[in-house]
């Protein structure tokens, strides 16, 4: 995503509510790790619930990616 134009990202934003969706879930995940990768040990539980959010987010990021691809072969 990062290397996604910025002008398209702005015009799905305005016409996709799925996108805007996923954005926002997107950046909670990133606090969320943000949030353990300022603890200086994680407990077993922990690391699970890491792993799992760093799956979600990656997922979020895959289909916000597809969306993106769609609009861009669409233009």
């Amino acid at each position: 995503m990062k290397d996604a134009d910025p002008t398209l990202i702005e015009q799905v934003k305005k016409e996709n509510e799925e996108f805007n969706q996923l954005l926002k879930e997107h950046q909670e995940y990133e606090e969320q790790l943000d949030a353990f990768n300022k603890l200086r040990y994680l407990t077993s539980e922990q690391e699970i619930e890491k792993k799992q959010i760093q799956k979600r987010k990656l997922l979020v990021k895959d289909r916000m990616a597809e969306i993106l691809r769609q609009y861009s072969s669409a233009e």
